[in-house]
């Protein structure tokens, strides 16, 4: 089953982003620096734009509600990237592909059950999964890192599934040069 849904993702993600793309201009030169405060909300001056026309500028990690979207949600015991992230995903893919010189860090998580090694595992495998995606929609797999803490990085610490399904997660963190 998950080899028949996830070429169909891929591909679905792909013409969503060129239906997207319009007139193209230079990238901007220069480092990316970013901020982990731009994940708290939106900023004044936010267009609210979820699909610019040209190349993303680092300006863009905090204006463009596509760019913020930094955390990618899974299902237990999953490493597949649920069609819902897709597009967010292909966001950050776009920003990786206009900035050759920009890099990530995908940060892997899980809940805490299972043993530590099967979740510095699973974690592993969700960050590999999200960069698999981004590499697919044209984005340098060479730009982007990842790390797995498994349940050692918790957003949430009460025992019940609405807490454990916010920490199966990856969280996409621009890197400074």
């Amino acid at each position: 089953m998950k080899s028949k849904i996830y070429p169909v993702l891929i591909i679905g993600s792909c013409l969503a982003i060129a239906a997207c793309s319009g007139k193209k201009t230079k990238p901007a030169e220069g480092p990316v620096v970013v901020d982990d405060s731009a994940n708290t909300g939106a900023q004044q001056g936010n267009t609210g734009s979820t699909t610019p026309l040209g190349s993303y500028t680092p300006e863009d990690l905090d204006r463009d509600v596509c760019l913020r979207n930094r955390v990618v949600y899974f299902d237990l015991d999953s490493d597949i990237t649920k069609p819902e992230f897709q597009a967010a995903i292909g966001c950050h893919a776009k920003y990786l592909r206009d900035r050759p010189t920009a890099r990530m860090k995908l940060d892997g998580h899980t809940d805490e059950r299972g043993s530590n090694e099967y979740n510095l595992a699973l974690g592993e495998r969700r960050a590999k999964s999200v960069r698999q995606v981004m590499s697919a929609l044209g984005a340098s797999s060479s730009q982007i890192e990842f790390t797995s803490y498994g349940e050692e990085a918790p957003t949430c610490r009460a025992p019940d599934e609405s807490c454990w399904s916010k920490n199966r997660r990856v969280e996409i963190n621009y890197l400074t040069p």
